[in-house]
């Protein structure tokens, strides 16, 4: 949730062209909110899986403290007031936008896919990818090449992030019948694929700088954050430990992976800033 809104704040900030202070604080919070509306949802269709796996049984659902038709209302409601607040604050392609960021997280990534195929993240991640477009769009009313690519890069992003949480936690995932890819796969395809797609990311997070669209602040800083997260996957990848306990390299890089996005967007929004 943190990353979505960070993200859905750089895009906005990133974006050329001035905002007025109160309308960009409602376009995040639209963002933010749509972001919750579109968890609450996740939770109500799933609080059976929830109930089966540790680090979500404690959820409001499973245990106990609001009822599934009560999440139900409160996700659409909040689903709703979230893309008329943006149309009213931004406009008709931000809104829209947040919109099909709600609808592809709940019916494509959480009723169709996740308990289904294990490729549940990576066509799923794109439901994370959307929010640097909403704050780009609720700025400039346009999508171009910058935001695009800010959208290739956390829909890359996701599968090695969720792929590295998810081997040190399949167990959950094994004893709620989700077929994640270490479930389906074994854990050293796993770690390979996470390896393979960091490949993509990387040059997704550089192109910016190379075609021109950021300056030396951004192209420096991903440069240097890519390196470590390559670094961190090559040792993933070169693990041979099964137990969740011996799985440093795998928790190492899901820690980084979060601080990576964080610093990278960040350094896009001082880039252009600075530079512009």
């Amino acid at each position: 949730m943190s990353l979505v809104v960070f993200t859905g704040l750089c895009g906005l900030l990133a974006a050329p062209g001035p905002v007025h202070p109160v309308l960009g604080f409602t376009a995040v919070l639209c963002i933010a909110l749509g972001a919750g509306a579109a968890g609450a949802l996740n939770q109500w269709y799933e609080a059976d899986l929830d109930a089966k796996m540790k680090r979500t049984a404690n959820r409001p659902l499973p245990a106990g403290r609001m009822s599934r038709q009560t999440a139900l209302h409160f996700g659409v409601g909040l689903a709703v007031f979230s893309v008329i607040l943006m149309d009213l604050a931004a406009n008709h392609l931000a809104a829209a936008v947040l919109a099909v960021s709600i609808l592809f997280y709940v019916l494509v990534y959480t009723v169709w896919l996740k308990r289904r195929t294990a490729q549940n993240i990576v066509i799923g991640g794109a439901a994370g990818a959307f929010p640097p477009l909403i704050g780009w769009a609720a700025v400039t009313g346009d999508v171009t090449t910058l935001p695009i690519l800010l959208f290739a890069i956390i829909f890359l992003w996701t599968p090695p992030h969720f792929w590295a949480l998810s081997l040190f936690v399949r167990t959950d995932y094994a004893n709620a019948g989700v077929p994640m890819l270490p479930v389906v796969a074994g854990i050293g395809s796993t770690r390979r694929q996470i390896l393979l797609y960091t490949l993509p990311m990387i040059a997704a997070a550089i192109a910016p700088w190379a075609l021109g669209l950021t300056g030396w602040i951004y192209g420096a800083a991903s440069v240097a954050l890519n390196a470590v997260f390559f670094t961190l996957a090559f040792a993933v990848a070169a693990n041979k430990a099964t137990e969740a306990k011996a799985m440093g390299p795998e928790k190492k890089l899901f820690a980084f992976s979060i601080l990576y996005l964080f610093a990278l967007f960040a350094a896009l929004v001082v880039d252009r800033w600075v530079i512009a």
